[in-house]
């Protein structure tokens, strides 16, 4: 039911309330409703947030949104993990309908004596309030001296009502009549993790890997061999970082390089076709080593500050256990055989669907088995692998009960499909998604990308922009040459608190299976892959230091590690974008980031940028110091800015505001 005083289209609500909005400990996300009522008398509104233990927090009054009709809206911070929720109280504000009506009536003498004693009611209920301190209370009777005190100039009594102390005192004890209340909405508070992360996705099996001298062939990179890169990862800014299975690969239908149909004896096949007879989803590769070996990875991993986030993948090789002892849980075709998995015009011969109709408890509850048995292991983050090809009502189910035991696990949701369908994931646990980052290039597409992200859908999606994977390698790479990696690292780091990179980025890897498509040519899905990382390095051609910088970048700024206050500005050039984000620090000051690129990798560009300075904190007449933070120069910017931006120089300005206008500018 409507309330006396109306609230409504409250935000953020998802799913109509039974979901939680999306939140992270620390962050600012705003609170919004329509809230208006009959006749001219003024209102007010404010969030009260429940934290995780029950507590209502002290209420935060909301403030009216410029140029929008009965939009009011308050910015809130969750402090603690674990399950919020919000209410928008509304009610009627006889003081705020006083000091709007009674100068107005005074000033033109109308019913002046009266307005006053109606003012002298109101400040002896602000007095009967609980928690008026002895400060507040001598204000209210100074004032109250003040407008009582018919001897004195009228235009004397009045400006005792104007008083900041007395603005304050009401502020912090508003009288409210006819309280309405919409709510309450759930809301989530997850760890930083889950809203800021730089993401590095390897495969264990090519660090380390080698050519053996004796029979001329290559050998697989271990657990313990690929320890050895673990430090060099966390020392270029690197939070978590991602491994493609690592349990035994089917022998059945095996894919060659490639992935081709015809492979050799000497052929490793892809990580994705999961399950052998050395086992499923519980056991590692016997290439890789031991569940030992894995555990002393992860410790090492843990020590020099990496989280390792695993694949979840849940699809089975031909030969998988489950293929064996559970036949039932797969499609089986009108010629009798088990269906492999089709996304036409690919085709996974190696791999069987699980058909999550066939045996809905069984299946669920050995999903559900599998994943616990690594987060027993330590593993607290899951990239889960085509999520959308599986009912999202399973995803609500193993999610929740993960949530309701263990909500500091994160999973990634690596779903390239209908929008829809990556919000229904979102929606319903999800921590992050991949999303159509890559294939945004153009400044205007770019543009309308980020405000989508950063405004539209950011209440119920998280996404993380990786610059390729192991599936995806964008024309954009394959052309642009080495200023293309710097472009779309540079923009992915500064526009998502969460990016991700796949080995090889960084030595400019751009080589296509063939002209117009992604396939990266001899595929690290399908075979080992040697890298000279140190030869690279001594030999500068390598985009580590970039990538370092980026993540050092953002690890000082927190306005690049937050999502939703992005501010997108203009230019006079097509090819160059222009975006600030700020976030508002708990010591009262603003931490802003102001971002010019150059998205073409062929020219260099000069332009003129103009920037909303309003957004900014700024009049329009205001100039500032701008930092910038990739090549360390300072200047002094306003409103109107010249930009020269070289691709093979330097594609982007990363600008720090260094320090708020100067006086009397």
């Amino acid at each position: 039911m409507v309330g006396r005083i109306p609230v409504m289209d409250v935000t953020p609500v998802v799913n109509l309330g039974r979901n939680p909005a999306k939140a992270t400990v620390g962050e600012r996300f705003e609170v919004a409703a329509l809230v208006f009522r009959e006749g001219h008398d003024q209102l007010g509104a404010e969030v009260v947030l429940t934290d995780p233990s029950g507590t209502r927090r002290t209420p935060q009054r909301m403030v009216a949104v410029p140029d929008e009709v009965s939009r009011m809206t308050a910015t809130v911070r969750p402090d603690t993990e674990g399950p919020w929720t919000f209410e928008v109280q509304a009610w009627g504000d006889p003081l705020g309908t006083w000091l709007h009506d009674g100068p107005i009536k005074v000033e033109a003498g109308v019913d002046v004596e009266v307005m006053f004693a109606e003012l002298v009611l109101l400040l002896d209920r602000v007095a009967a309030e609980d928690g008026v301190d002895a400060a507040q209370a001598q204000v209210l009777a100074d004032t109250r001296r003040a407008v009582e005190d018919s001897t004195r100039p009228v235009e004397a009594r009045l400006a005792a009502t104007t008083t900041t102390e007395l603005a304050e005192v009401f502020a912090a004890h508003p009288l409210r009549e006819l309280l309405s209340t919409e709510g309450p909405y759930p809301f989530f508070a997850d760890r930083e993790r889950a809203l800021y992360s730089s993401w590095y996705e390897f495969f264990p099996r090519s660090e380390g890997a080698h050519v053996d001298a004796t029979t001329g062939k290559l050998v697989s990179g271990t657990f313990r061999t690929a320890t050895a890169r673990l430090q060099s990862i966390a020392d270029m800014g690197f939070h978590v970082l991602y491994l493609p299975p690592i349990h035994p690969i089917g022998e059945v239908n095996r894919k060659g390089a490639n992935n081709t149909l015809t492979p050799t004896a000497d052929d490793v096949g892809s990580p994705w076709a999961i399950g052998s007879r050395h086992g499923g989803h519980d056991a590692v590769h016997p290439d890789l080593g031991t569940l030992e070996d894995f555990d002393a990875f992860l410790a090492e991993a843990r020590r020099v500050g990496l989280e390792v986030a695993l694949d979840y993948a849940l699809q089975a090789a031909p030969d998988h256990p489950w293929a064996r002892e559970h036949p039932e849980w797969f499609t089986v075709r009108v010629d009798g055989t088990i269906a492999y998995a089709e996304n036409p015009p690919k085709k996974y011969q190696d791999i069987y669907p699980i058909n999550f109709d066939r045996d809905p408890e069984g299946i669920y509850a050995e999903c559900e088995r599998v994943l616990r048995f690594w987060m027993d292991r330590g593993v607290r983050i899951f990239r889960v692998d085509n999520p959308h090809t599986k009912p999202v009502a399973f995803w609500e189910w193993l999610l929740g009960r993960v949530r309701a035991t263990d909500p500091d696990v994160l999973f990634l949701s690596e779903a390239f499909t209908k929008p829809p369908m990556m919000q229904a994931l979102a929606t319903v646990g999800y921590h992050q998604s991949y999303t159509y980052f890559t294939w945004r290039n153009a400044r205007w597409e770019i543009a309308e990308y980020l405000h989508e992200v950063a405004r539209e859908t950011a209440d119920v999606l998280r996404p993380n922009f990786f610059v390729n994977t192991p599936d995806i390698l964008p024309a954009f790479l394959q052309y642009g040459g080495p200023p293309a990696f710097k472009i779309r690292a540079a923009l992915a780091a500064t526009s998502s608190p969460a990016w991700g990179v796949y080995a090889g980025y960084e030595l400019y890897e751009h080589v296509a299976l063939r002209p117009g498509t992604e396939d990266y040519l001899d595929s690290e899905k399908f075979q080992l892959k040697v890298r000279d990382w140190e030869g690279a390095a001594e030999r500068g051609e390598t985009l580590a230091p970039y990538l370092t910088r980026l993540n050092e970048i953002r690890a000082a700024h927190p306005a690049l590690q937050q999502l939703r206050d992005l501010t997108l500005h203009s230019s006079d050039d097509e090819a160059v974008l222009v975006f600030s984000k700020s976030e508002h620090l708990e010591d009262g000051t603003v931490d802003t980031v102001i971002v010019v690129l150059n998205v073409d990798p062929y020219a260099a560009h000069t332009t003129t940028v103009h920037l909303d300075l309003p957004a900014l904190g700024f009049e329009w007449h205001d100039s500032y110091v701008v930092h910038d933070e990739i090549t360390r120069q300072d200047w002094t910017w306003g409103a109107h800015n010249y930009v020269h931006l070289d691709p093979w120089v330097e594609p982007a300005h990363v600008l720090a505001v260094r320090r708020p206008p100067a006086a009397g500018a």
